[in-house]
C-alpha cells in the first residue's frame, strides 16, 4: 500500500502555496505560483479571486507531480490563508462581483474614522476583540456591497448588490470560504478567520446582529463557522473535479493562527512571530479571551472539534517583509537574500530610521492615516544604511508589540519561535534576538503556516492522534541570542519611537 499523506493549501498575499507532510512533519511535496497584486490607487489593494482558484489548482497538480504523488495518497486537505482579505460572490454561479479587498487595503478609512466619532469602538472591541480599522472584512464587505459594480446577469437579477444580498443572492467570505466553496461547494469557514472580520463576537462564538446590521450585511451572506481542525469536515473534493478524488477538507487556519498552531504553541503563554508581507505576533492565552490595554488584539487561536475555543493575543504589524520587497521596487538591492550583506557592511545606520508605514501603522499605534518615513539622512547616507535602517525596522516594530504582549499578559518571554521567509536571514534573526533582548528559535521546517493548517486537518482525520505526536516533531535548526548590551539597543530603541511619531496623521485629505 502507498504511504499516505496530508496536504495544505497555503493562499497568501503574494501567492498560493501547495505543500504535502508526512507523519514526522517533514515536507514531501512543494509548488509556488505568485498573483497579480492590483493597485488601482493609491492606498487601494485587490487580488483576482478567480485568479487565486485558478493557482490553487495549478500548484496542486503541479505538487502531487513533482513529487510523485497520487491524489489518492491524500488522506486529507487543509487550508491557510490570507487574513481579512474579502470576496463577494454570486450564490448561484460562483463568480466574485468585485476582486477581492486585501487585508492592506486602506479604503474605508473614512468609513473607520465615523464609527470612531460615533463613539463605537469600545463596544466593537468589547464584542470583537478588534480594534475598529480598515484592516478588517466588515468596512470591506460594506464597500463592496455600495459601490461595486452589479455583474451584467439575467435581467431578472438586475438589481444592485445591496438588494441581491438582502434577496440570499450573494456570498462573502475570508479566502479560505472562497476556497472552501470552490472545493467542496459548501460555505463555511473557521472560528479563527470568523473572528478577524469585526462582525463575530469572539466570547458568544456567533455571528453578532448588530454588527451585521451597522455594516449592512445580511446574515444569508456570512458562512457557517466551525472549528479548525473539524472531524465532521467542511466537505470532500469532487471526484470528477481536478484531483479526480474525493479528498476530506478537515482544516482551516487564518494564516497567523496556523502558525502558531505548526509551532505547537498549544499551551497557554506560548508565543510565535510569523515574518512575512507583514509580521504577525501570537500568544496562546488559553480559554480566557484577555483584554488588551495595550493596542494588540484578542483573537481565536484555534478550536479542535469537540473542545473549547483557545484565544490568543495578536499584535499585527502590516509591513515587516513588504519593506524588503520595497528595497527590491526601487532598486536598492537585487533580491531579498542581499539584505543581510549591505546591512553588515556598516556598523550602524548613522542615525537613519525607516518606519514601513506604507498602509498604515498597525500594533500597537493603529494609525491608518501614517505613511512610510526614513528619518535622519545626512549627504553621508549611502544604500547600505538605508537598507540596515529597514532590517532594524523589522525588528523595532516587534519589540514594540513584545513590550505590549508582556504588559497585557504579564508573561515574559523567554524564547520566541519565529517563522516565514525572513527568518531564513541569519543577519536579521540575530539583530531581533538583541532588540528585544530575548533567545529566538527558529525551527528546521519554518513554513509553519502550512504546516499549521495540514496538522489541523490531519488530527480531524486521524492521521495523527494527539498533539504530543506534533510536539516531538518540532525541532529547532538554530536558536539565537542577544549578543549586544541592552542599555546599547534601549538608546536606539528610544530614538525608534521619535521616527514613529513623524510617520503618524500624514495621508490628510485633501
Amino acid at each position: 500500500m502507498a504511504d499516505t499523506y496530508v496536504g495544505s493549501i497555503d493562499q497568501g498575499t503574494t501567492g498560493t502555496r501547495f505543500m504535502v507532510f508526512d507523519h514526522s512533519g517533514q515536507v514531501v511535496a512543494n509548488a509556488y505560483e505568485k498573483h497579480e497584486q492590483i493597485y488601482p490607487e493609491p492606498g487601494w489593494v485587490e487580488h483576482d479571486p478567480l485568479e487565486i482558484w485558478e493557482n490553487t489548482q495549478e500548484v496542486v497538480r503541479r505538487g502531487l507531480d513533482e513529487g510523485g504523488l497520487e491524489a489518492s495518497q491524500l488522506e486529507a486537505l487543509g487550508i491557510t490563508n490570507q487574513r481579512e482579505t474579502t470576496v463577494v460572490w454570486d450564490k448561484e454561479t460562483g463568480k466574485p462581483v468585485h476582486n477581492a479587498l486585501v487585508w492592506q487595503d486602506r479604503r474605508t478609512t473614512d468609513r473607520v474614522e465615523e464609527i470612531q466619532e460615533a463613539g463605537k469602538v469600545e463596544e466593537i472591541r468589547e464584542k470583537t476583540g478588534l480594534e475598529c480599522d480598515a484592516y478588517f472584512s466588515a468596512t470591506k464587505t460594506e464597500w463592496i456591497l455600495q459601490n461595486a459594480e452589479p455583474l451584467k446577469m439575467q435581467a431578472s437579477r438586475g438589481e444592485d448588490l445591496k438588494d441581491r444580498a438582502e434577496a440570499g443572492e450573494l456570498l462573502m467570505g475570508t479566502i479560505d470560504a472562497w476556497l472552501i466553496y470552490n472545493l467542496t461547494g459548501n460555505h463555511i469557514t473557521d472560528v479563527t478567520n470568523a473572528s478577524r472580520t469585526m462582525l463575530y463576537n469572539i466570547r458568544d462564538l456567533e455571528w453578532d446582529d448588530e454588527l451585521l446590521d451597522e455594516f449592512g450585511v445580511p446574515e444569508s451572506m456570512v458562512p457557517e463557522v466551525r472549528p479548525s481542525s473539524d472531524e465532521e469536515y467542511y466537505g470532500t473534493t469532487d471526484p470528477d473535479g481536478f484531483l479526480g478524488e474525493e479528498i476530506p477538507v478537515a482544516g482551516a487556519l487564518g494564516d497567523q493562527q496556523a502558525a502558531l498552531f505548526g509551532q505547537t504553541c498549544f499551551d497557554e503563554g506560548d508565543a510565535k512571530n510569523t515574518y512575512g508581507t507583514g509580521s504577525f505576533y501570537l500568544m496562546n492565552t488559553g480559554t480566557e479571551a484577555v483584554k488588551s490595554d495595550h493596542g494588540l488584539l484578542t483573537t481565536i487561536g484555534f478550536q479542535m472539534s469537540g473542545e473549547p475555543v483557545q484565544y490568543a493575543l495578536e499584535g499585527a504589524i502590516f509591513i515587516t517583509g513588504a519593506a524588503i520587497e520595497w528595497l527590491e521596487d526601487v532598486d536598492l538591492i537585487n533580491n531579498a537574500a542581499q539584505t543581510a550583506e549591505l546591512a553588515r557592511s556598516v556598523d550602524s545606520t548613522d542615525g537613519v530610521y525607516m518606519v514601513p508605514a506604507f498602509t498604515g501603522l498597525g500594533a500597537p499605534h493603529w494609525d491608518g492615516r501614517a505613511r512610510g518615513t526614513i528619518v535622519g539622512m545626512t549627504r553621508g547616507t549611502r544604500k547600505e544604511h538605508i537598507v540596515r535602517a529597514t532590517l532594524e525596522s523589522i525588528a523595532y516594530q516587534t519589540r514594540d508589540v513584545a513590550e505590549a504582549m508582556e504588559a497585557d499578559s504579564g508573561v515574559e518571554t523567554t524564547t520566541l519561535r519565529v517563522d516565514g521567509g525572513a527568518v531564513k536571514n541569519n543577519f536579521l534573526c540575530q539583530l531581533q534576538s538583541d532588540i528585544i533582548q530575548t533567545d529566538i528559535a527558529r525551527p528546521e521546517v519554518d513554513e509553519t503556516t502550512a504546516l499549521g493548517s495540514a496538522y489541523a486537518a490531519g488530527l480531524a482525520v486521524g492521521y495523527w492522534d494527539t498533539v504530543d505526536e506534533l510536539r516531538d516533531n518540532w525541532q529547532v535548526d538554530r536558536e539565537f541570542s542577544p549578543e549586544k548590551d541592552a542599555d546599547e539597543v534601549d538608546k536606539l530603541y528610544s530614538r525608534w519611537d521619535d521616527a514613529v511619531d513623524r510617520s503618524l496623521d500624514w495621508a490628510k485629505e485633501d
